[in-house]
């Protein structure tokens, strides 16, 4: 901050410099009036000290007070041309010489250079008499050398142009006498060289030429007629031969301005005086009226000082004679502060760049006609704007920043501009200008959170919009227009392509695909935010894609295997106690939460009573004392549940089979297994046949029952034959399912010693159908022989 500072104050300094350098010399140019539009004043390359690419880059511009002049730059050549004529005489008047002051502006660093116009005088103006005719009545006793004062010519032009000598036309009784006035015209004045006799010749008629100094020059001429009179010997005496008067400038029209006064020794018409007004002008003819009776003189046109600040009225008495004396009234305008100051403006830019160092936003030049403290001004802005005036030379000013600007404060100042002046009332102007502050890329875009969650349910629809990224800049146009977009995954086995896309001008994102939560539960990512500046900004924000699970899957049963080959089988000692663990179904859920949270259930058994589930664990377990009543072979339809919303489900089919003693599993062979499937089968269609038509496919089934039946005993027969025990062991299937290291299930048929019930095995061979097995049961009964071994078939 403190070098930015030091810039500023170094850049100020050079440019005060300037400014004090270009005022210190004026440089001065000069053309006649009357020049044409477009006529070549002066080419200021070289007094500038510019190349013509640098001074079109600098934009200069001309200024003028009350804009009198009306110049313009050729920017492609330099040269400084007239944009309209100008009139010597309207711009200066009488005043000589007829020098403009303007001022020369450039920008980028700000100059000023001060210059002067002269207006040469051309003789484009004629003298001319105001008077058509001059009455001249001269008293024939009037002695030879005597002068009369007559109207004197006006010419416009000043310098060798204006007015430089009279002449006379030949006469025998007068000569032509010049005065030099105190203003520095010439009066002409006719002096008597010969004593007039009336009775020779009444009047006298003379022509007065007026010549100026042109080349060539110009003439006005005058007729004047002199009437001889009888004998006046007492002329008419001012009381004062000057008389001084101050008229305020905002006297009204009617009002007396002064009252002269002069006295005539002689009677009669010789003695009554008439006042009029001598070597007037036309400015004083359109601004005073002279009472010729009573010397008065009044105001017929409102004065302004800042046009014509005295007046020099020549005044006349004339008695009834002809005899007349003159007498001058200075009448000083008095100065009111009747004029507002000027504020002629000269902009040079009303938009400024924020951030920008000290810039010029304008000069303008202050002015008032009004004189004295009247004259006075005090220029000045309003105190709690960034901006500041900076006086150079001459009732010259310049507005410039004073701190850089933040458009994002604030966007537009009104500058309103005061001019004041000191007179009594004081009178003040105002001017109004409005700077706009454009706006540069200084500021990034911000995400209006630091970082982003989106939860997102699995198995979302393609194309689903999940969530809005939002970002705000503060810049305005194309530096404002953000543009969203991903930015690669820091982990390169993200497909994030493949899963998400953004909206480029809304920063709106959509899933592309569904998602799953088994597979993905959450993943991050960075989303960018670039505005369109030059160069351009950006910023980032992260934002974390979760996941929520659905209960889309349902329970799997991983113990026991459930599969197409056989169901599993479990042994149970008859002497269980209450609350034996059968077995323990192991279950999982691929979901989450929830919808993971599985419970147990049994729905189905084939002792209802005899076994019970724990809902949390799976645990199968004995609710009381096995009876001898109780069957040997028990099926079992579990139900495992989650907690979604729906609940999912599966099913589990447990078989149990009450062994004397025995804890240890076996296994079945593959074919047993088969047999017994197959076994199943044909039980559940015999029963749907039986109930479609009882009567007639009972005989049927009993036939084939019979058949089947003989012949598993002639098998039976010729292998040896099995003794079962005579104890009370109804069931003789053992089903080993899955359990241990093998995959499929098999049942084989066991013979035990009815006597001692020990767990040896006289023979154990893979069985077919159960039902066969039954009615072979019967007869092996009557065997009481028993083995201790095992056979295979």
């Amino acid at each position: 901050m403190e070098q930015i500072l030091k810039k500023r104050q170094v850049l100020l300094f050079f440019v005060l410099l300037g400014i004090a350098q270009a005022g210190s010399t004026i440089r001065r140019y000069s053309v006649e009036e009357e020049a044409e539009n477009g006529f070549f004043v002066a080419n200021l390359l070289k007094d500038l000290g510019l190349e013509v690419e640098e001074l079109a880059e600098r934009g200069p511009r001309v200024i003028s007070k009350g804009k009198k002049l009306n110049l313009e730059f050729n920017r492609q050549t330099g040269d400084l041309l007239l944009r309209e004529k100008l009139d010597r005489e309207e711009l200066c008047g009488p005043a000589e010489p007829c020098v403009v002051p303007f001022q020369v502006l450039l920008g980028n660093p700000l100059e000023i250079f001060q210059a002067e116009l002269q207006i040469r005088d051309i003789n484009d103006h004629s003298p001319v008499f105001l008077d058509k005719k001059i009455i001249l009545k001269i008293s024939e006793i009037t002695a030879p050398g005597t002068t009369f004062l007559i109207e004197r010519a006006q010419d416009l032009d000043v310098g060798s142009n204006s007015l430089q000598t009279y002449s006379i036309s030949p006469n025998f009784h007068f000569h032509l006498n010049l005065q030099d006035s105190p203003d520095g015209t010439v009066l002409p004045q006719l002096v008597l060289d010969k004593v007039l006799d009336r009775e020779e010749r009444s009047e006298i008629r003379l022509i007065l030429t007026a010549l100026d100094g042109g080349n060539p020059p110009r003439s006005g001429t005058v007729h004047i007629l002199i009437e001889v009179l009888d004998i006046n010997d007492n002329a008419p005496a001012f009381s004062k031969l000057r008389y001084e008067v101050q008229v305020p400038e905002n006297s009204p029209v009617g009002s007396q301005v002064a009252t002269v006064s002069a006295k005539d020794l002689d009677i009669g018409d010789n003695g009554q005086i008439t006042y009029a007004f001598s070597q007037a002008s036309e400015d004083i003819r359109k601004t005073f009226r002279m009472n010729a009776t009573s010397g008065e003189i009044l105001l017929v046109k409102t004065l302004d000082f800042e046009s014509i600040q005295a007046y020099t009225v020549y005044v006349q008495a004339t008695d009834g004679g002809g005899l007349s004396g003159s007498s001058v009234v200075f009448v000083q305008v008095k100065d009111l502060n009747d004029n507002p100051p000027e504020l002629t403006m000269s902009t040079f830019t009303n938009h400024i760049p924020e951030n920008a160092p000290e810039t010029v936003i304008a000069v303008f030049s202050v002015a008032d006609p009004d004189s004295g403290d009247n004259g006075k001004m005090v220029c000045s802005i309003q105190e709690d704007l960034p901006f500041v005036l900076k006086p150079s030379v001459e009732n010259l000013y310049t507005l410039m920043t004073n701190t850089a600007l933040d458009r994002e404060t604030r966007t537009q100042y009104n500058i309103t501009i005061t001019v004041s002046d000191m007179g009594t009332p004081r009178l003040t102007t105002q001017h109004t200008i409005a700077v706009y502050v454009s706006d540069i890329n200084d500021n990034a875009p911000a995400f209006t959170q630091t970082s982003y969650t989106i939860f997102v349910r699995e198995n979302n629809s393609p194309a689903l919009h999940i969530g809005t990224i939002s970002a705000t800049d503060s810049d305005s146009g194309s530096n404002a227009h953000i543009t969203y977009s991903l930015l690669p995954p820091q982990d390169p086995q993200l497909a994030l392509n493949s899963l998400i896309s953004i909206n480029a001008d809304n920063g709106q994102l959509f899933a592309l695909r569904a998602l799953d939560y088994e597979a993905l539960q959450a993943f991050e990512f960075h989303v960018s935010a670039v505005d369109g500046g030059l160069p351009a900004l950006s910023s980032q924000a992260p934002v974390r894609l979760v996941v929520l699970d659905d209960n889309d899957n349902a329970p799997f049963v991983l113990y026991p295997l459930q599969n197409a080959s056989a169901p599993c089988t479990e042994l149970l000692p008859r002497a269980a106690e209450p609350g034996y663990l059968v077995t323990k179904v192991v279950a999982v859920d691929r979901d989450s939460g929830q919808n993971a949270w599985l419970s147990f259930q049994l729905l189905k058994a084939t002792e209802p009573g005899l076994f019970s589930v724990w809902a949390h664990n799976g645990e199968v377990r004995t609710t009381r004392l096995l009876g001898e009543r109780d069957v040997l072979k028990h099926r079992l339809l579990l139900l495992v549940k989650d907690n979604g919303d729906p609940p999912r489900s599966a099913s589990v089919t447990l078989h149990v089979l009450l062994v004397d003693g025995f804890s240890q599993p076996y296994l079945p062979l593959p074919e047993v297994a088969r047999d017994a499937a197959q076994d199943e089968n044909a039980l559940t269609l015999y029963l749907v046949i039986a109930l479609a038509s009882v009567s007639s496919l009972f005989l049927l089934s009993l036939l084939l029952f019979v058949g089947v039946r003989l012949c598993r005993r002639d098998r039976a027969t010729s292998l040896g034959g099995c003794s079962m025990p005579e104890g009370h062991f109804p069931g003789h299937l053992v089903d080993v399912g899955g359990a241990g290291t093998l995959s499929q299930s098999y049942q084989y048929e066991v013979c035990l010693s009815g006597d001692t019930r020990t767990p040896d095995f006289k023979f154990l061979k893979p069985i077919i159908p159960n039902f066969l097995l039954q009615n072979s049961e019967r007869e092996n009964d009557t065997n009481p022989s028993y083995r201790n071994s095992f056979e295979f078939s």
